[in-house]
């Protein structure tokens, strides 16, 4: 990761809120050395590694990957439906009376 790219310096806000965090000793020496090699300070480091991370989750959480045959049959699926079941259409049935109920 030698002179990796500091990402969160290209964000225009001010640095201004904090992350304090406790940890073993081993593991701060790991990330020191790390961010050592990368030629980075630990908090720049240690930021940018945050970061990416939480990118990564939360781009996993927001979106859905398939697969081409997993691709077709979903839209498959949506351009013809299955017939409600008599479980769903009574289901449907409650529900509208219970929001009927509420209004």
């Amino acid at each position: 990761m030698l002179g990796a790219t500091d990402l969160a310096s290209s964000l225009t806000e001010k640095s201004d809120a904090r992350l304090n965090i406790r940890t073993k000793a081993s593991i701060k020496a790991a990330i020191e050395k790390a961010a050592e090699l990368s030629g980075m300070d630990l908090t720049t480091f240690t930021t940018n590694a945050a970061l990416l991370r939480a990118q990564d989750v939360i781009a996993a959480h927001e979106r859905t990957v398939l697969a081409p045959v997993d691709h077709a049959a979903f839209f498959e699926a949506l351009e013809r439906p299955a017939a409600p079941t008599e479980k769903l259409l009574a289901a449907a049935k409650l529900h509208k009376e219970m929001v009927a109920d509420s209004e």
